[in-house]
């Protein structure tokens, strides 16, 4: 059905003008002179055909028609802010999340699809990070993070313990029968964990002190390098478990767990747009299958 209306910005200067009771406010509202407002009442009149002001114009006085329909153009121009308000917040159920920097690129992305397939109205915007990040004094819904063994926090949810073991390309991992090869091979380090082998060992109850070998700045680049041949890697399970169900990786040590837990650190006034993102990443962590048990001999 075609729509008979005048023009819209007539109806906006005459509903403004007698809401105000003055030209010169109402003017001041539209951001327009007052000439401008006359005008646009003026061409409203023209096109009802009916005089809705009339007294004096520093002092004007709806008539009868005026009085009829200003409340109703009122209730449309509310309606009317009520749906484009609605409409904005639809659009703008933003969610900031800080990870690090490895789990975004390799655990994270490659499942996000999943979520956007399911909650399509809601932008999830993420951030890597390598050091800790409190989301109350930082401008994230959440922080994805890793934190000695669940602590118990209201606002920590568990998502998976960490398991870790030796990865290294086929051909490198089949010379690694048991703990003591790895010291015929080079051990490859990464710059935000420089403690993770001394750490695995004293875990397994390997009285093993010296582990040299090149050191990267992230994981990411570690694990490549893992990859590439050029020596063994440390790595978390959730990090390499597609590669070693791909065989690009082996694990010939299978993995032991840590002591440190991944969770979602939530912001104590979150966005109503974090609830559905943390029930799905719990989701996604109870999906994960468990790795081999690492072997201590």
């Amino acid at each position: 059905m075609k729509r008979t209306l005048p023009p819209l910005g007539a109806l906006r200067a005459f509903e403004a003008a007698a809401r105000h009771g003055r030209m010169i406010l109402a003017a001041e509202e539209l951001s327009v002179t007052p000439g401008a407002v006359s005008r646009q009442v003026r061409l409203l009149e023209e096109d009802l055909g009916v005089a809705l002001f009339d007294g004096p114009k520093s002092k004007p006085r709806l008539t009868d028609a005026g009085r009829a329909l200003a409340p109703r153009l009122a209730g449309a121009f509310d309606e009317l802010e009520a749906a484009t308000q609605a409409a904005r917040a639809g659009q703008a159920a933003v969610l900031d999340i800080s990870c690090l920097s490895t789990f975004l690129m390799r655990w994270l992305i490659p499942r996000l699809h999943r979520f956007t397939a399911e909650h399509p109205g809601i932008d999830v915007r993420l951030s890597a990070a390598d050091g800790p990040v409190d989301p109350d004094r930082a401008r994230f819904d959440a922080v994805i993070t890793v934190e000695p063994e669940a602590p118990a926090a209201s606002r920590f949810h568990p998502l998976f313990p960490e398991w870790l073991g030796p990865v290294a390309a086929p051909a490198l991992a089949a010379q690694i029968a048991r703990r003591d090869d790895l010291r015929r091979v080079p051990l490859l380090h990464t710059q935000t964990r420089p403690e993770a082998w001394p750490a695995w060992a004293a875990r397994i109850g390997w009285a093993e002190t010296r582990f040299d070998g090149p050191r990267y700045e992230h994981y990411y680049y570690t694990l490549e390098a893992a990859s590439a041949g050029l020596g063994v890697c440390l790595a978390p399970w959730h990090l390499v478990a597609a590669d070693v169900a791909s065989g690009r990786l082996a694990a010939p040590l299978g993995f032991t767990r840590s002591g440190y837990h991944y969770g979602l650190r939530c912001k104590r006034h979150a966005r109503p747009a974090l609830e559905p993102f943390r029930l799905w990443l719990l989701a996604e962590a109870a999906a994960q299958p468990l790795p081999k048990e690492g072997q201590n001999g």
